[in-house]
């Protein structure tokens, strides 16, 4: 209703996931650079939760739409409460297995099948798995006898877990899990945006939808729809939806905090949005027993990423030198060995390793300079900070 008014090209504050709509904020952008540390170790578990409406499900949605599908498959599940029989099947399903019989061996047998296809043909298989708070212990136990698939020495399949904070205290202290907890590989908490964060999001998310300026905003309202919200992304969209509309109905083009605060009253009224900000944590206690390690520094993990991955490529680099010099010997034979078939096999076999890893390369290259970029822009916030000081 309000789009046609305010000249939209869309909703601008769907509650729904949307990548179209993602806004890094500060959290976001660490949990996009724990994940990056997690996916680059293409194993294990890693996990992110954060209060409802933190934005979860927008931040895999914006992983998602980055993914190349010719590296890496990946399936996402939302879950409901499931035991570990039901999970098994439900993986099947997500990465489009059609499973004879409904037993649980044969699912287990189809999954590890399919995994083994894929790490054949080159592709890395990530499982996404949304609401893990409501998954039972032995669904949890199953996943992580889904992690001990392998292919030689590589792991099959890699588990990204999204859940609600009390997930993040299922993981820290359910006796049954201790396996699980050491296949943690990386784990970040989803925060509310900051208060000048506000601003920034609600303009990004109108911009999105072909906003020039109307309605226009009063500065206080901002500041109101934090301390009412709490800076959680989704309740600002229920607020804002509420404000456009009250907008156009009333064919006003600028939204102020009078209007702000006859939408909180009704929301309050109705019931449909929880004013108040989110419960702070309680304290860590002095010595939790087997709890996942605590999160590193954003900007340690991505040291620790960078080094891994100049590690990898000096290996790359060495193997590519050694598969020259192969090259090279079997150039020099090549009067010897034309007539050959088994020459020609050796050759081709050298020129797809050639090819494999200058593809490697070029991807590690791309990491790098993400990984660089991004170190970067925390030392240029860590000096403004310190400057601001």
């Amino acid at each position: 209703m309000f789009n046609d008014f305010y000249g939209l090209t869309g909703r601008p504050f769907q509650l729904t996931p949307d990548p179209t709509f993602y806004f890094e904020s500060l959290t976001h952008r660490k949990a996009l650079s724990y994940l990056s540390y997690g996916l680059a170790q293409g194993e294990g578990f890693v996990v992110i939760t954060g209060e409802v409406g933190a934005g979860k499900s927008t931040l895999v949605a914006h992983l998602m739409a980055t993914i190349d599908p010719a590296r890496l498959t990946a399936a996402q599940i939302v879950t409901s409460k499931l035991d570990g029989e039901e999970l098994v099947h439900v993986v099947a399903q997500a990465f489009g297995l059609i499973v004879d019989g409904h037993d649980k061996a044969s699912a287990l047998g189809a999954i590890e099948a399919f995994l083994h296809d894929e790490a054949r043909a080159g592709r890395r298989c990530l499982l996404v798995v949304d609401e893990s708070q409501n998954l039972a212990i032995d669904a949890l136990e199953e996943l992580r006898m889904l992690s001990n698939f392998q292919l030689g020495a590589h792991p099959l399949l890699q588990t990204l877990l999204l859940g609600q904070p009390e997930f993040r205290e299922t993981i820290q202290e359910h006796p049954q899990l201790e396996q699980l907890r050491q296949r943690v590989i990386a784990a970040h908490h989803l925060e509310a945006m900051e208060l000048g964060e506000v601003q920034p999001y609600i303009e990004h998310r109108l911009k999105c939808v072909g906003w020039n300026g109307n309605p226009k905003f009063d500065q206080r309202v901002f500041t109101e729809l934090f301390e009412a919200s709490g800076g959680v992304p989704r309740r600002i969209n229920q607020i804002c939806n509420r404000l456009m509309m009250l907008g156009a109905v009333d064919q006003r083009n600028r939204i102020d905090g009078a209007m702000l605060s006859g939408v909180l009253e009704e929301l309050e009224l109705d019931g449909t949005l929880q004013l108040k900000k989110p419960a702070p944590q309680a304290a860590p206690l002095a010595a939790p027993v087997a709890a996942v390690p605590a999160p590193v520094p954003v900007d340690v993990v991505a040291l620790a990423q960078l080094r891994a991955m100049l590690a990898e490529r000096d290996a790359q680099i060495a193997e590519l030198q050694q598969a020259v010099i192969e090259l090279a010997n079997e150039q020099e034979a090549a009067p010897a060995k034309v007539s050959d078939p088994a020459y020609h096999a050796g050759l081709a076999a050298i020129e797809a390793k050639l090819n494999g890893f200058e593809a490697k390369m070029l991807e590690q290259e791309r990491t790098i300079r993400h990984t660089l970029t991004m170190l970067i822009e925390w030392i240029e916030a860590d000096d403004a900070s310190r400057a601001a000081a």
